[in-house]
């Protein structure tokens, strides 16, 4: 958490392997990042980080199974086992049925369960999310970010969320506050 212009954006740029530390070393699950080169971080941020936007970034002309399967297509890994997986995920979030519509189809809650389930379908051991609930109502909002709890939990997969909505930090085990790009105070939550 932070205000606008403390460095959250370019922290989650860093941790995300699209900018380089201008110093320092970020490991995410063991591996240094800063010495990879561009088809390397390219792999690496397919196989080991899941991305959530505020805005989705869904693709309209891709139907929500598609829009899951995305980063699977670049894995090598067949049609059919693609197509499970998204289904499959689509289900556990609750779109059962509803993995053929496109995005303009869906509501706001269910466009963002599908790219949490796009997030999700390489099994990351870390995932960025970037206020994830920041275009939704807070009802939908909430059932997200317990999702997410439930994910982390289930899965162990670890979670750095960027937020302005103070009622999701409830489901945080740590709470960094941010200012001027450095850390102002943290607060352990659970």
């Amino acid at each position: 958490m932070g205000p606008s212009g403390s460095g959250k954006s370019t922290l989650m740029n860093v941790l995300g392997t699209v900018d380089k530390p201008t110093n320092g070393e970020v490991y995410i699950d063991g591996t240094p990042t800063s010495k990879m080169n561009g088809d390397q971080l390219a792999e690496f941020r397919n196989k080991k980080l899941g991305f959530i936007f505020q805005a989705f970034n869904l693709i309209n002309g891709l139907d929500a199974e598609k829009n899951v399967e995305l980063p699977l297509m670049v894995s090598q890994i067949s049609e059919a086992a693609r197509r499970d997986r998204a289904v499959a995920l689509l289900g556990q979030l609750g779109l059962a049925g509803r993995q053929k519509l496109h995005p303009p189809q869906l509501s706001g809650g269910e466009q963002q369960r599908v790219a949490v389930a796009r997030a999700l379908v390489n099994n990351p051991a870390l995932i960025l999310a970037d206020e994830p609930t920041g275009d939704l109502d807070s009802k939908t909002g909430e059932a997200v970010v317990k999702l997410l709890r439930k994910i982390s939990d289930a899965d162990k997969v670890t979670i750095i969320m960027v937020t302005h909505n103070l009622d999701t930090t409830k489901y945080c085990d740590k709470i960094i506050h941010i200012k001027d790009g450095r850390i102002e105070k943290e607060e352990v939550v659970k």
